[in-house]
């Protein structure tokens, strides 16, 4: 049988996974940047010293790039801690997910080793493999120079091509002849010839235009083509305000959900309401891919979404819960039986698409209003702080679950895309109802599933099983996630 402590340990290992998929070390509405941080700082250590394996395996759960390479970086400075089991397991995980991760993470997780003065054998193969991986060692030179140099130098390695290693530490790469690589030749050329500069990746290419002044209307105008999808959407707008007006829009139908939500949200009202068949097709679009094979599979659905004066977020990502809010209004209603889908804005507002960060919090309200509809399934998309009036979100769900719908007729599960510094955790609504943290909309579907562990009567034996079944199926992407 499970004992008090197996309980505490799988609550523990649950708050961790929650601050891995949401906490991302900066500022949020109710917490600075500090305390962030330092919250995030001590779990990991927490979680490192008591939990390893469970620590290690939340490698192949849904959690964010930032606590990834932080973990990536802890399992590798205290390799000498871990059994040789778990080093074998580690050193596949850390593997799996480096391939996962943008490249200029992985640069700047090589950069935090060498500064940690983490050089052993087991490091140098893990980094060296995924150098081997990269497919365009050029393009890398070009585009993180700075970085490729570094973890050159130390996993004493040699470049891929001769004239690669020359680019990188020539002291007279400038002006070291014509390249045969066309990337390295015009980095070279675009230092006097601004021709050139058109050639090279648009991150890179726009230092040079800064170099030769050249304005940014014409500059984007030329670059357009040079640009990837992501660029493209976040340039769009800030170019036909500079009165770039021959860049093209992006494809959105081809970006992810909650990328679109944060364009969306970042137009201005009136651009949405000219844009909205395009935005609001786009989004559907999105949200029936990210649903798969289990679009309206889900019944009847009502959603409580949080677009309270909260939402906003901070300065350094604005609007980011209130765009997690409307990702997963689109999801639910494609994952919906047809017409099965009801939404319950805090602010009482129905028009989606033109959502602002406004007003208190009545989760209680709105909470009822959704029951009310007795969906099969009601999801709570919120940073927690119901405020008007306080405490009362918690109080129709404890009478709910107790007295109403003891058989769990209704699923209840509260999504909270918010780290709060001060619990270690995200903000909970009731301990009657499970609560997880959520960073992207397409992990709505597992972690719906992820919550049940969090109602307090799953032990650490269950969650380790879990945590073994999706490991096997990270490491081996052949198997349906």
């Amino acid at each position: 049988m499970e004992t008090y402590g197996d309980l505490v340990a799988a609550d523990d290992v649950l708050l961790f996974v929650n601050a891995a998929i949401t906490a991302t070390g900066r500022r949020e509405f109710h917490s600075d940047q500090a305390e962030q941080q330092l919250s995030l700082a001590f779990l990991h250590e927490y979680m490192l010293v008591n939990y390893r394996g469970p620590y290690a395996a939340s490698l192949a759960l849904d959690i964010n790039d930032h606590n990834a390479a932080l973990i990536v970086r802890h399992l590798l400075e205290t390799a000498k801690e871990a059994t040789e089991e778990q080093r074998r397991t580690e050193g596949r995980l850390i593997a799996r997910r480096l391939a996962l991760l943008p490249p200029q993470r992985v640069y700047r997780l090589i950069g935090e080793l060498r500064r940690a003065k983490v050089n052993n054998r087991r490091t140098r193969a893990i980094l060296r493999d995924w150098l081997a991986a990269r497919p365009d060692q050029t393009l890398d030179a070009v585009k993180y120079r700075g970085g490729l140099k570094l973890a050159l130098r130390h996993l004493h390695l040699r470049p891929a091509e001769a004239e690669t290693g020359d680019f990188l530490f020539s002291k007279a790469a400038k002006g070291a002849g014509k390249y045969r690589a066309p990337l390295l030749s015009a980095w070279t050329r675009a230092h006097y010839e601004q021709p050139a500069l058109y050639e090279l990746p648009y991150t890179v290419a726009e230092g040079f235009a800064a170099k030769h002044g050249i304005p940014r209307e014409v500059f984007l105008r030329k670059i357009e083509p040079r640009m990837t999808a992501l660029e493209r959407l976040r340039l769009q707008e800030s170019a036909r305000t500079a009165g770039a007006s021959e860049v093209n829009a992006a494809d959105l139908s081809r970006m992810s959900l909650n990328r679109l939500a944060v364009y969306a949200l970042g137009l201005s009202a009136a651009d949405r309401i000219a844009r909205r068949g395009e935005l609001t097709g786009a989004l559907r679009a999105a949200a029936r891919r990210t649903a798969g094979a289990q679009a309206g599979s889900w019944g009847k659905v009502a959603a409580v979404l949080d677009d309270s004066f909260s939402s906003y977020g901070s300065g350094q990502q604005r609007r980011r819960p209130l765009a997690a809010a409307l990702a997963c209004h689109f999801l639910l209603e494609a994952l919906a039986g047809e017409g099965g889908y009801t939404a319950f804005w805090t602010s009482g507002r129905t028009d989606a698409l033109l959502l602002h960060p406004l007003g208190p919090t009545p989760l209680g309200r709105r909470i009822v209003d959704a029951l009310d509809t007795a969906p099969d399934r009601l999801l709570i998309v919120s940073d927690g702080w119901d405020n008007s009036p306080p405490g009362m979100a918690a109080e129709v769900l404890r009478v709910w679950r107790t007295r109403l719908d003891p058989d769990h007729r209704t699923s209840v599960v509260h999504l909270n895309p918010v780290f709060d510094a001060e619990s270690f955790d995200v903000r909970r609504l009731a301990p009657t109802v499970p609560t997880a943290g959520l960073r992207d909309a397409a992990d709505l579907t597992t972690l719906a599933e992820f919550a049940r562990f969090a109602e307090g009567r799953t032990g650490i034996g269950e969650l380790t099983a879990h945590l073994a079944l999706r490991t096997e199926q990270f490491l081996d992407p052949g198997q349906a996630r």
